[in-house]
């Protein structure tokens, strides 16, 4: 008698929302594992960004994209918003998180994107923890059930973890039958080199005000192991000299202390010693330039 192989599924979920609304928290709680960066600022995430989850016979290829927003001024924006408006395109369900309260502009133009794709939705409603009382959610949900009739709704939070068992489970069934396209062990499609990089970003968007974190960018320049120790050196771009003096700060002080932020984060990801090494170096106009955008590696 044969043995049949178990039965395999794979698919990919795309998580969209407005930003600033929990997309990269509730990734990093479904894979239980910080790959995307975070921070309550607006715009943190810029790329695309792989979460690869395998449990048993189901692989689940989360992909956290930036969020989608009106202001396109920039070609830096347009880059954030064509890469969120491919990824609703190609996936197997749409996760659409939302606030526990709030419909935006930004919402809205959320919405519009994802009626342009075929896949099932699942609105996930956000930051459930902050809610002074479950009633309060109820005229939300019904506003929500109206708008998106086909959608499944479940209320979560991201950054506690509630309900992100329900939302999996929500999930699995729109998951086709198909061979895993990663090995079982990865969780993500990103570099060590790219997750670096994107360590001292946080740090400095953490650290400073509304403007400068927008005009900032991190380059890798070197990235090298010495038996138990990864050497780093990291090159902060900014756009004026007057943002140089900030992230720098009185006598070095703030660079310092992203610097050693960043290193720990990067000590328990690459699970070694880390040696980091940071400069900040002016590029004028870097954002708003397709040519030095694709040569930071902000390419489709």
């Amino acid at each position: 008698m044969m043995l049949t192989e178990p039965t395999q599924h794979c698919g990919y979920v795309a998580i969209v929302g407005r930003p600033n609304v929990g997309k990269s928290t509730l990734l990093n709680h479904l894979l239980g594992q910080k790959i995307s960066i975070t921070s309550r600022k607006p715009q943190t995430t810029r790329h695309n960004t792989l979460g690869i989850k395998t449990e048993g016979d189901t692989q689940l290829i989360f992909v956290d994209t930036p969020g989608l927003h009106s202001n396109q001024q920039k070609a830096i924006n347009r880059y954030m918003n064509r890469a969120a408006e491919s990824a609703i395109r190609d996936v197997d369900v749409v996760v659409f998180v939302v606030d526990r309260s709030v419909w935006t502009e930004a919402d809205e133009k959320v919405a519009e994107e994802i009626a342009k794709s075929k896949a099932p939705v699942i609105i996930a409603i956000n930051k459930l923890d902050r809610l002074e009382s479950k009633a309060d959610l109820l005229p939300h949900l019904q506003t929500l059930s109206q708008r998106f009739p086909d959608a499944k709704l479940i209320p979560i939070s991201a950054l506690l973890g509630q309900q992100l068992e329900q939302l999996e489970e929500a999930i699995q069934k729109h998951i086709p039958e198909a061979t895993h396209y990663f090995p079982e062990d990865q969780i993500t499609d990103r570099s060590q080199r790219f997750l670096t990089a994107e360590l001292v970003r946080e740090k400095i968007t953490r650290q400073l005000g509304a403007e400068v974190p927008y005009e900032v960018t991190v380059e890798i320049e070197a990235f090298k192991y010495e038996g138990n120790i990864c050497h780093i050196n990291a090159l902060i771009l900014v756009e004026r000299d007057g943002q140089k003096k900030i992230i720098i700060g009185d006598k070095g002080s703030r660079l310092k202390k992203i610097g050693q932020q960043a290193r720990l984060d990067m000590e328990k990801l690459l699970d070694c010693k880390v040696m980091l090494n940071l400069w900040v170096k002016v590029r004028r106009g870097w954002s708003d330039d397709d040519r030095a955008l694709r040569s930071l590696g902000y390419d489709e």
